[in-house]
């Protein structure tokens, strides 16, 4: 007799999760948790510093390495923080830059 969802369901439901990861994983079967959001967020979320010397509170890596650990030790730059660093890199001289931030052009 083939399982309808219901039965399926009635059945997963007799266990936790945590006790089928446990029992699926020593069956060598790989799973893990299925997390809700905002577990998910408090499992990666890291705290990196701002220029204000506060903390941010930014979304990690979605994957734990157990010998190449994630660790986020710099926070994504503002908007335009960047510009004139780039612009430079490109061959446009301090000049050149200046011209294109007074033609607000950048």
């Amino acid at each position: 007799m083939k399982p309808t969802r219901l039965r399926c369901r009635q059945l997963t439901e007799k266990k936790t999760s945590e006790t089928w990861v446990k029992e699926l994983n020593a069956a060598s079967v790989p799973c893990g948790p299925i997390y809700s959001i905002d577990q998910m967020f408090a499992e990666m979320a890291q705290d990196v510093p701002n220029p204000e010397g506060c903390h941010v509170r930014l979304v990690g890596q979605p994957m734990t390495l157990s010998r190449t650990p994630s660790r986020m030790v710099a926070r994504p730059s503002e908007f335009g923080e960047d510009t004139d660093e780039v612009l430079a890199q490109f061959g446009f001289s301090g000049d050149e830059i200046s011209l294109l931030r007074r033609n607000k052009l950048v």
